[in-house]
């Protein structure tokens, strides 16, 4: 490990050089999915980015005979170990050559930060909220991952168990044909709970009104639905609007499904997406100067879907409602001709992702949250 040397990056320069680092990790590699740059930024932009009203970072860049060879953020949740009554530091962003001795370098930068802030566990790849990218790929490294995920190749984790870090908790992502018939015994039992509970899909709304209607209604149902799932902190009202802002800008309404009861409240939801992944490959992450043309394309693509994000309300959960959602997603995805689906992680331990089970599903992707005691 002599003859690796960290760096903190401090200056505009070297922030730059921890964007790019993948690039030249991942140039050869076919199935890695950059970020949108914008995006990046964004989310580092202590300005911006309401998560750091509670949270510090660190962001570290391993250098081996003067070239980088890998990076990695250090995150202090301060209301993550509020919430959760526990000492942990998230690391995230986490990419390196397949040598052991780099990866040590850099969790050992996260660990000595940790021990400075009287931390007992390190914990990752995680990022500042649940709105960022978390797990490592522990299966499924053939399948095209989603913009929303993180992508790593097979060495990653055989790196990381062999320094003692050990499972935290897995996400699962499910992948089926998307235009699969509709079982028709759910059909029929989804009927039968609309008409008891009252509930119906919101359809046909004008893009501005369900964002003004529904949009924070939305992100009050994920915090109350995630509030008990793996380290969720609860969005406050800056970051919601921060997200809806972010994200209701290029959503396709068509692709969102969306429950209420008989009081207009939101029951649940999905909200999915078309692929922006080989999009994103072919721009290299960049808007400007003609990335927003692939971009544009892959929004009226429909060919492969990412199912990003849903929820129901704690009170509605265990009354099939998820089922309501996810056959109307489905009959979406039927009318836009898509091919695939692939679901965004879920906790293995979540009952919501077992409705992939009444369809023709497999679980694609594993990922994994690891997790040590600080030495």
């Amino acid at each position: 490990m002599s003859d690796i040397t960290i760096k903190e990056v401090l200056t505009k320069g070297d922030f730059n050089k921890f964007l790019k680092f993948p690039y030249k990790l991942f140039e050869n590699d076919k199935m890695w999915v950059p970020s949108l740059v914008l995006d990046e930024r964004t989310t580092f932009n202590e300005k911006k980015n309401p998560a750091f009203e509670f949270c510090e970072k660190r962001i570290f860049l391993a250098y081996r005979q003067g070239e980088i060879v890998g990076r990695v953020v250090a995150m202090l949740n301060n209301k993550a170990n509020e919430i959760w009554e526990q000492k942990r530091m998230r690391f995230g962003w986490l990419d390196y050559i397949e040598d052991k001795d780099v990866l040590a370098a850099l969790l050992a930068a996260v660990e000595g930060w940790a021990k400075e802030r009287g931390m007992e566990e390190v914990v990752g790849p995680m990022g500042f909220t649940d709105m960022d990218k978390e797990g490592m790929m522990v299966e499924g490294f053939d399948i095209d991952c989603p913009m929303a995920c993180y992508y790593n190749p097979a060495y990653y984790p055989v790196l990381l168990e062999k320094l003692g870090y050990q499972k935290a908790v897995d996400w699962v992502q499910y992948q089926m044909p998307a235009s699969q018939p509709i079982p028709e015994k759910m059909t029929k039992i989804n009927d039968l709970i609309r008409e008891k509970y009252h509930l119906h899909l919101v359809d046909g709304m004008p893009k501005r009104e369900f964002v003004q209607r529904y949009g924070v209604k939305i992100f009050e149902v994920i915090n109350r639905s995630f509030a008990n799932l793996f380290g969720y902190v609860p969005l406050n009202d800056k970051q919601i609007q921060f997200y809806i802002k972010q994200y209701f800008s290029f959503v396709d309404l068509r692709l969102v499904s969306l429950v209420v009861d008989d009081k207009d409240d939101v029951v649940g939801f999905g909200i999915s997406m078309p692929s922006f992944s080989a999009a994103l490959r072919k721009c290299k992450g960049k808007l400007f100067p003609f990335g927003w043309v692939h971009l544009l394309k892959a929004l009226k693509n429909f060919d492969n879907i990412d199912l990003y994000l849903n929820a129901v309300a704690p009170e509605w959960q265990n009354k099939g409602v998820h089922s309501i959602y996810y056959a109307d997603m489905n009959k979406k995805t039927i009318a836009l001709g898509a091919k695939t689906a692939i679901a965004n992680p879920q906790l293995e331990t979540n009952q919501a992702s077992w409705i992939w089970e009444k369809y023709d599903s497999k679980i694609a992707i594993r990922r994994r949250a690891y997790i040590r005691k600080i030495q």
